[in-house]
């Protein structure tokens, strides 16, 4: 199932989504999906009147796992970390589909980072790797975005936290198999990164695994799980689409400091 997060009048909703790109309709449900049983309104809503928002806003946090792929570490002149290296992002840093990455004014070089994201649904701590998909919500597409030349090791906020660096969307897709997806990253329609998730060093149940031996997962919060090689600057004027398989592309055009 998909379920996305969609503005009808001047309020956000939820919608599940059936069908594909302009022929897609979207099914008004009551309340947030996270916490209440999926019920429809009634209401159903073609493509072209509808605006797709963040399929979801954190109220907790964004976790992020840092050089998860063997090549994007190298391509950095990286080690690969033994445990999953970990960082946060705050929930003001998401933003959706089509919403502008404002280029942070202390950066002279920004990076698009595409990744498969995990949603978690319900609030727990210390999951055992054989149990962690029942804590799985559903999958995103997300793009980490990054100031590249902040440092290896810090300033992070600077460096992943600025407003707009978490682009998440288009929808949750409930239904998944996260051990083997495409995940490619175009820029201007220029093919940037092209990896699957087989290749993460650490998958989705272990990350879920170690995460929650560290901190509580909330419902909401937001797992980004490494991005493949192919890492490379944006610049204003240009879009980036992060396209996964099975789940379809988050896009969002790139702007200079406000």
């Amino acid at each position: 199932m998909r379920i996305a997060r969609i503005v009808v009048g001047d309020d956000p909703r939820f919608a599940v989504v059936d069908g594909e790109g302009d022929s897609a309709r979207y099914a008004v449900i009551k309340g947030d999906p996270l916490y209440t049983p999926i019920e429809p309104t009634g209401q159903i809503l073609d493509a072209d009147g509808v605006r797709l928002l963040a399929p979801v806003i954190p109220r907790s946090k964004v976790v992020g796992v840092g050089r998860n792929y063997a090549e994007h570490a190298a391509e950095l002149g990286n080690e690969v970390p033994e445990a999953p290296m970990i960082f946060l992002k705050p929930n003001t840093s998401v933003v959706g589909p089509d919403d502008p990455i404002v280029l942070p004014g202390y950066s002279q070089r920004v990076d698009h980072e595409g990744e498969l994201a995990v949603v978690i649904k319900r609030i727990c701590k210390d999951v055992p790797a054989s149990k962690a998909l029942e804590v799985i919500f559903g999958y995103t597409v997300a793009n980490d975005v990054t100031a590249r030349d902040q440092g290896e090791t810090g300033p992070w906020l600077l460096k992943k936290g600025f407003d707009s660096a978490c682009p998440l969307g288009p929808w949750i897709e409930t239904d998944l198999d996260p051990a083997d997806l495409a995940v490619r990253v175009r820029v201007d329609g220029e093919l940037r990164q092209d990896g699957r998730t087989s290749q993460m060093i650490h998958g989705v149940s272990e990350l879920i695994s170690y995460i929650s031996s560290v901190v509580t997962l909330l419902p909401g919060d937001v797992i980004l799980t490494g991005t493949p090689a192919g890492v490379g600057p944006i610049h204003a004027g240009q879009r980036v689409d992060v396209e996964i398989e099975g789940l379809g592309t988050l896009s969002n055009p790139v702007l200079p400091t406000r």
